[in-house]
């Protein structure tokens, strides 16, 4: 969860496909970089339909209300010099969770508890989030966060640690939804977890699969970024998972097991 508040590329962002995707096909729905696009519309008036997708993007990102233990948990994370989910990602978590009437979430990467109390609201009254976090730190303010919005001590289980470490130990087929935000760099890795730790119906959520536009950008990426463009690839192609690709804050994939 290292890192500042992003944003969703533009539109205009997504009409290319740069050939360090290197591949011979399409990439998540987007064209191959050999294939060429014909314009549906005059430039002058997808400019103006460009605009309106902006704007309603903006609106559906606020459409869901914080309250002010929400904006606590901004503020601790923005002064720590982490990236906390969008209001409009926070949202959806919620929805989510509550989708599947989720009873036990796991969730890696802590942060300061703003993703945890999203799912904690949409989670059944008796859920129980596991959040895993390297930092404890950032763990205490999460504590304090979820407490602040009246959640008893017995909603939240929290594991310092690598994530990595910690999702063997826990059990198989246990959980309804699992949330990852944490190590871009491990993104496959939290991928097989997830499997193992789901029930058949489960969710398994990522979030920044967008990283600011440059999973669908031109030019040379960090591995970060080919890592994310190789977890798009494995879950659309998965027989095990159905995956939809959700364009609110910086990019949300989401897909149930079979």
């Amino acid at each position: 969860m290292l890192g500042v508040p992003v944003h969703p590329s533009p539109p205009s962002r997504l009409r290319s496909v740069s050939s360090s995707l290197q591949t011979t096909g399409p990439i998540c729905g987007f064209p191959a970089p050999t294939d060429t696009v014909t314009p549906r519309q005059p430039r002058e008036q997808e400019r103006v339909i460009t605009g309106n997708r902006q704007t309603s993007w903006a609106f559906a990102d606020a459409y869901v209300a914080e309250d002010e233990a929400l904006h606590w948990a901004r503020d601790r994370a923005r002064e720590a010099g982490l990236r906390s989910v969008s209001p409009g990602t926070g949202a959806a978590l919620r929805l989510l969770a509550a989708a599947v009437d989720a009873k036990a979430v796991a969730e890696i990467g802590t942060g300061c508890g703003v993703s945890g109390i999203h799912l904690l609201h949409g989670m059944r009254p008796d859920g129980v989030l596991t959040t895993v976090d390297p930092e404890p730190e950032h763990q205490q303010f999460a504590r304090q966060a979820f407490r602040a919005c009246g959640f008893a001590s017995n909603r939240a289980r929290f594991i310092p640690g690598r994530a990595l470490d910690v999702l063997p130990r826990l059990a198989d087929a246990g959980y309804d939804l699992v949330f990852c935000d944490g190590d871009r760099l491990e993104v496959m890795e939290y991928l097989a977890e997830s499997l193992r730790l789901l029930r058949p119906g489960g969710l398994v959520v990522f979030e920044g699969v967008f990283a600011n536009g440059r999973t669908v950008d031109s030019g040379p990426q960090p591995t970060e970024v080919l890592r994310l463009r190789e977890l798009l690839r494995a879950v659309r192609e998965s027989q095990e998972l159905v995956p939809s690709l959700l364009p609110v804050g910086d990019g949300l994939l989401c897909a149930v097991k079979r």
